[in-house]
């Protein structure tokens, strides 16, 4: 057992950090393929098929349940602020899908003959205070012995049946937003291979530790047709998801996508994890040329990444002064149109 008073990295038990370490979309629809048909469950409003952030069930006539896990291996070395950043992307889950998160439980995998636990109740802390902060009770959960450390949650969410947001909506006309700047994995990978600059190192955690709770206030826009946060398949595979849902053409000026400070920096150490590439192996068939550096920085594996929202024209100036009273970046990056060769296109 390692001695506690050492300094525990605990992104060195991890192989893929955060969100970097999901199964690759093109695996993932290998897993799911027979999954089977849920069209008989005439309640569940959200399933399997359109790959959202989280299941919806309804209940009633007016309510319905949202239902999402989600974990991954350490992103960053400080136990505390691992938690904290694994219960604030499971939790953005349900505000993706305009819910209001009710309660979680959480989710442990720790090796204890290599780590103590005292490490793991600091991870667990952290999830704990992100549950206080919202709201809702950490109200259990459940633990195994694992060769990796592992931690995250299980959040149900409720959500009136009108103002659930589903990635597959979007229309064409819709103009495209997104709320946190991409580079979190080029900057934690840079980290984990030590080739960050004390100037950033703390950008991608700051990023990573704030909620999406903003997706509960757009999903009262009516004009807000799509909606989903960007995570380990990065925004070309999410904006891939949402266009294919919508039989839509996304049209996209990278040059107007919002980045982390520096990011140039790192795309020339090019330090993209492994997620990227297989990311891009997965879908880059379904997008026009684009070069290896739009490559490293589209296909990023994002934890706890920004909402991408689908706006229609007539409600972007309410999105937009939604977006900007919140500090959020509102500049749109992009449109939905009518489909063509390719699923995303990219504006010269």
């Amino acid at each position: 057992m390692q001695n506690i008073e050492e300094k525990i990295r605990l992104t060195q038990f991890s192989p893929g950090a955060g969100c970097g370490c999901k199964i690759s979309p093109q695996v993932l629809g290998e897993i799911l393929k027979n999954a089977g048909d849920q069209t008989s469950f005439t309640d569940l409003l959200v399933g399997n098929a359109s790959r959202d952030d989280a299941a919806v069930m309804a209940i009633n006539d007016r309510q319905a349940i949202i239902s999402t896990t989600d974990f991954f291996t350490p992103i960053v070395d400080d136990p505390y602020d691992f938690g904290q950043i694994a219960a604030n992307n499971a939790i953005s889950d349900i505000y993706a899908m305009g819910g209001k998160p009710l309660m979680a439980i959480s989710i442990l995998g720790w090796p204890v003959d290599k780590l103590p636990a005292e490490t793991a109740n600091e991870v667990v802390q952290g999830g704990r205070a992100v549950c206080e902060k919202v709201g809702i009770p950490l109200a259990g959960g459940h633990s195994i012995d694992t060769s990796e450390p592992i931690f995250g949650l299980a959040v149900t969410g409720i959500v009136d049946i009108d103002r659930v947001k589903k990635n597959n909506q979007a229309i064409a006309g819709c103009q495209l937003y997104l709320t946190k700047p991409l580079g979190v994995g080029l900057l934690t990978t840079a980290e984990k291979t030590g080739q960050i600059r004390d100037e950033d190192r703390l950008t991608a955690r700051d990023l990573m530790l704030q909620l999406n709770s903003i997706g509960l206030e757009l999903s009262q826009i009516d004009g807000l047709r799509a909606m989903t946060d960007v995570t380990g398949f990065g925004l070309l595979g999410h904006l891939i998801e949402m266009a294919e849902g919508s039989q839509l053409t996304a049209r996209i000026d990278v040059d107007k996508i919002p980045t982390v400070a520096n990011v140039d920096h790192y795309l020339d150490l090019k330090t993209a994890p492994g997620g990227t590439f297989r990311n891009f192996s997965s879908y880059g068939d379904k997008v026009s040329e684009i070069s290896e550096r739009q490559k490293l920085l589209l296909c990023d594996p994002q934890t706890n990444g920004g909402l991408l929202l689908a706006v229609a024209p007539d409600a972007v100036a309410e999105v937009e002064a939604v977006l900007k009273a919140h500090n959020q970046y509102f500049e749109t990056f992009g449109v939905m149109e009518e489909p063509g060769e390719h699923v995303v296109v990219f504006t010269d």
